[in-house]
């Protein structure tokens, strides 16, 4: 057990002096939500696109009182990590029929937008 929790370790540092561009800032997300999320999407409440507060873990489509595109809607998503990583790349291309009209073309952009949201699902 040891053996391998020192395993774990060794990878996640050698993961993050191998890879800085990986590592993910929450802060850097929060700038970014409120340059390019704001006029749309709210923490708390719906506007042109669902409230985001609690999305990690929730299936899609089920924000409750937005009206959620019938394919948005139909669809079998559950917004974690990857899945929201594929949206933010491309929405139409992930579920087509979906409303959203912006995609966030830069992988760190995305990596960091999604770790402001796990923050905030947490709260």
């Amino acid at each position: 057990m040891k053996r391998l929790l020192l395993s774990a370790c060794a990878l996640v540092t050698a993961q993050a002096v191998l890879f800085p561009a990986l590592a993910v800032d929450a802060a850097r997300g929060k700038q970014l939500y409120e340059s390019v999320c704001v006029g749309c999407h709210s923490m708390e409440e719906n506007r042109a696109g669902p409230a985001h507060r609690g999305v990690f873990g929730r299936k899609a489509g089920l924000a409750a009182g937005y009206d959620y595109s019938p394919s948005v809607r139909r669809s079998k998503v559950v917004w974690n990590e990857k899945t929201l990583d594929r949206w933010l790349a491309n929405p139409e291309g992930f579920i087509p029929g979906q409303k959203m009209g912006i995609s966030v073309s830069a992988a760190k952009d995305r990596a960091d937008l999604i770790e402001y949201l796990r923050e905030e699902s947490r709260r």
